[in-house]
């Protein structure tokens, strides 16, 4: 399972790290059996979590509960918010292949630009420390202290949005926007890289500059429409709160246990 797992994420990951031409002409080219195939293979993988979950439960463990029990549990009859098998299984593909790598890339980018910018590394780590001194290791409940380190994560997904080219969409009517015609059921993409760096929008947009973010009420919760790394409305992003909590995890963690500087051939 877990090799069927990793090879089906790394094959998104390259969908969703290299989006080119190239490569949306070689997916456009797999032949039905082909799709119907990877298919199969990931709907074995997702039956297989689920069936460990129902099969634990029914033994009266204890452990903590997670995602899956909780969309399990909108499985059962008789629920308001009633999911068919089909719908849990799609949140959870959801989660693991667009959640994964957007996370590792969010912090590929946050501590690639604090290497750049030795003062934000500086400020970032001496918070995290200070937050940390007493404890032998990162704790979740000092999340609320690192408000440095949290502008740091929103400053890189302004500049470098996991998904810069945001997922298509169509829109069900014609309609007109801004002097432009849009037939119905015609595709659009929004661009959200061009969008993090539109002058017009932010001050000075090139440098890396968390502290933009500091008594500012734009997040990234789909709100603010200046700034939609997650996406925004009623299909914005489902894993926001799991995707900014594992990336101040590991950027907490590298923080508080090593120290970091360019080489002298890179500065």
């Amino acid at each position: 399972m877990i090799k069927k797992t990793l090879a089906l994420s790394s094959s998104f990951a390259i969908a969703n790290i290299y989006p080119s031409v190239k490569l949306f002409r070689r997916l456009s080219r797999l032949m039905k059996p082909d799709v119907e195939k990877l298919h199969k293979v990931l709907d074995e993988i997702l039956d297989e979590i689920i069936d460990e979950h129902r099969m634990t439960d029914s033994r009266g463990s204890e452990r903590r509960e997670d995602l899956v029990d909780v969309l399990l549990k909108h499985n059962e009859p008789g629920n308001v918010n009633f999911l068919t098998i089909e719908n849990v299984k799609a949140v959870i593909t959801d989660m693991l292949f667009g959640g994964i790598d957007t996370s590792a890339l969010a912090a590929d980018w946050s501590m690639a630009e604090m290497m750049r910018y030795p003062e934000v590394l500086k400020e970032a780590q001496d918070e995290v420390r200070r937050v940390f001194k007493d404890k032998d290791g990162i704790d979740e409940a000092g999340f609320d202290q690192l408000d440095y380190l949290k502008m740091v994560i929103k400053e890189a997904l302004r500049m470098h949005p996991p998904l810069p080219l945001m997922l298509p969409r169509a829109n069900s009517e014609a309609c007109e926007i801004n002097g432009y015609k849009v037939l119905a059921n015609g595709w659009g993409i929004v661009n959200a890289w061009a969008i993090g760096r539109d002058p017009k929008i932010w001050e000075d947009p090139d440098p890396f500059k968390p502290e933009r973010f500091r008594d500012n009420a734009v997040d990234y919760k789909g709100l603010n429409f200046e700034y939609i790394p997650f996406g925004a409305g009623r299909r914005i992003c489902p894993g926001i709160s799991m995707s900014f909590a594992l990336v101040m995890r590991l950027l907490a963690t590298l923080l508080y246990h090593f120290d970091f500087a360019l080489s002298r051939e890179y500065r």
